[in-house]
């Protein structure tokens, strides 16, 4: 299935070397690694620097709402009708003080304010 949903965005992006970026980025955030950023990513592709994962997302020539309109298209085909998709990205709990994004915020992990 995962393979499917990719294959319809393959043709979003003009070049191979960010379609496979992206292939692996999308896999990397759907792994279980626990930090989702640039450097785990592409630690979990297989790569040793983060410039191709920090590349696709600062300067590669790709649509974001075409990516996001087809994945949309391919998820609600696959949900049909009584399906329900829920994304709560306020679970992952921050650590640290000095950390970017740490500060007080909602998690729904935690289910109230940290």
């Amino acid at each position: 299935m995962f393979d499917q949903a990719m294959a319809r965005i393959a043709g979003r992006f003009r070049r191979v070397e960010p379609r496979a970026t992206a292939r692996a980025f999308v896999l990397g955030l759907l792994s279980g690694v626990e930090r989702k950023n640039c450097w785990q990513l592409a630690e979990q592709a297989g790569h040793d620097r983060p410039g191709a994962m920090q590349r696709l997302l600062r300067s590669a020539r790709w649509d974001a709402d075409e990516v996001r309109d087809e994945i949309r298209s391919y998820v609600l085909k696959h949900l049909a009708g009584d399906g329900v998709l829920i994304v709560d990205e306020t679970g992952f709990l921050k650590k640290g003080e000095r950390s970017a994004g740490v500060q007080r915020q909602y998690t729904g992990t935690a289910g109230a304010r940290i």
